[in-house]
């Protein structure tokens, strides 16, 4: 196990999730939790563990990616007392709790296909008759190769919302809280029509291995919809809001998952 906890004792830490746990609305305590995150530098490949080297749990508040954050965010949420938030942080981030490689959630649709009884896809249910559904082969680009070595390709059906079906009514149905994954688009040239997917709705097979390109947290305020996320870009490097609509008005799609 390494721990960096950044800015924070584990006294200091406590005593937030024990605040934390009094707030009853999940959203709202999804906003108390990562706004204690905004400024918290960027920081890419810290976890621990590949196919030739074991995997070591991590706890690293002092620096985060965007997808470390929402791990971090989401296993506070369920937890009162630092000890809790490392058990609830294996859980998050490995299936069953087991610290391993192939254990780990890769994807952000493993979460709610893994971690269904804390957190579900909702993507369908905001976007109502304007979601679309797609299959994509995770983990496996065109050329044959996976993108994470050591784990095997799996093939799963994923739900998106077209940036410019994101009108009043689907903004107005996302809450504080909510997950937002930014879809990674394919690039289908058919040989043939594409294959129907189950419920009838029309869909290509892609290989393209990736189901998000970036993640973050919704947030609601009367100034308007923001993304709180970890941004890697130059001129930030940091957690930061961002105005939600600016930000994903040049994305394709948008995947939303929902805390229990």
């Amino acid at each position: 196990m390494q721990t960096h906890l950044g800015k924070w004792t584990i006294d200091e830490l406590d005593r937030l999730l024990h605040n934390s746990s009094m707030i009853a609305d999940v959203g709202e305590r999804i906003e108390f939790l990562s706004k204690q995150f905004l400024g918290v530098a960027y920081q890419g490949s810290t976890l621990v563990g590949d196919p030739h080297t074991p995997e070591i749990f991590v706890i690293n508040l002092a620096g985060v990616d965007c997808f470390t954050l929402i791990d971090c965010v989401e296993a506070m949420r369920l937890s009162g007392s630092f000890s809790e938030f490392t058990e609830n942080l294996k859980s998050v981030r490995y299936r069953g709790g087991e610290v391993s490689f192939e254990m780990r959630n890769h994807f952000f649709t493993d979460w709610p296909e893994y971690n269904a009884e804390t957190i579900g896809d909702v993507t369908d249910v905001i976007g109502g008759s304007k979601a679309i559904t797609v299959r994509k082969r995770l983990n496996l680009r065109r050329d044959g190769t996976p993108i994470v070595q050591g784990i095997p390709p799996k093939e799963r059906e994923i739900h998106y919302i077209p940036v410019n079906a994101l009108d009043d009514l689907i903004l107005g149905r996302m809450k504080t809280g909510d997950y937002a994954g930014i879809y990674n688009p394919p690039i289908y040239n058919p040989p043939s029509p594409p294959p129907l997917l189950k419920g009838g709705k029309g869909g290509f097979l892609d290989d393209d291995g990736l189901d998000v390109t970036h993640v973050g947290i919704i947030i609601k305020t009367e100034d308007g919809i923001f993304l709180r996320h970890a941004s890697s870009r130059m001129f930030h490097r940091k957690v930061i809001d961002e105005e939600f609509k600016g930000y994903i008005a040049e994305k394709q799609g948008l995947v939303v998952l929902r805390p229990r």
